[in-house]
């Protein structure tokens, strides 16, 4: 005779069902682990960043900056591919930047989302120099 608990033990816990990730999960830790490396000054192309500033301006279009701002990914249920622009502040290595970041996105990626990171590229759209006004800042002063 073999007692009912009620408990199935039908595998590991890993077993038992499916985590989907979606897009923008990857894209804001990418985002936010891309602006955490010393040396990049913004995400995003000029233009982008632009837009981006008038939009949260404009009343309910949300507040803060857009963290996906300048990252686009491929997500799949096992990988991930991430692509980035970023602006580099005047002075530094830029290659010792990328580097950094590729790092650290990998790194958070991986660790957060579970997902192989199997590329990150990344392009230098500007370089923000000393004396050079953030577009916010400029608009701000005009008003």
């Amino acid at each position: 005779m073999t007692e009912n608990t009620g408990v199935r033990h039908g595998g590991a816990p890993a077993d038992r069902g499916r985590t989907t990730v979606a897009d923008v999960v990857v894209e804001k830790i990418a985002g936010m682990a891309a602006r955490d490396v010393s040396g990049v000054h913004a995400l995003g192309s000029g233009f982008a960043r632009s837009v981006g500033s008038m939009r949260e301006r404009m009343p309910g279009a949300g507040s803060g900056k857009s963290v996906t701002r300048g990252v686009s990914v491929e997500v799949g249920e096992l990988q991930a591919a991430i692509d980035l622009e970023i602006v580099v502040d005047y002075g530094v290595s830029i290659t010792d930047v990328a580097g950094e970041v590729r790092e650290n996105v990998i790194s958070a990626v991986e660790r957060m989302a579970g997902r192989e990171v199997v590329e990150v590229n990344i392009t230098v759209s500007d370089v923000k120099l000393p004396d050079e006004e953030d577009e916010g800042e400029e608009r701000q002063r005009i008003q």
